[in-house]
């Protein structure tokens, strides 16, 4: 999966959970545990390729 796929099922997931979260009295118990469950394998088949935050930070020695 493409980082861009991954990118519109995660957004996908996401929408579909707010939108059952923000319907209480329309939304079924089934229906939350179905977002909480797609949320979730949206996020673990995170892509490999990500890019990392920068590590650039600078190690600052004292000197006595």
């Amino acid at each position: 999966m493409t980082s861009e796929e991954q990118i519109a099922k995660m957004k996908k997931a996401i929408t579909q959970a707010i939108k059952v979260m923000g319907d209480r009295f329309g939304s079924t118990e089934a229906d939350v545990e179905k977002a909480i469950a797609e949320l979730k394998s949206s996020m673990q088949t995170a892509p490999a390729s990500a890019p990392q935050p920068s590590q650039g930070v600078a190690a600052v020695t004292v000197g006595v």
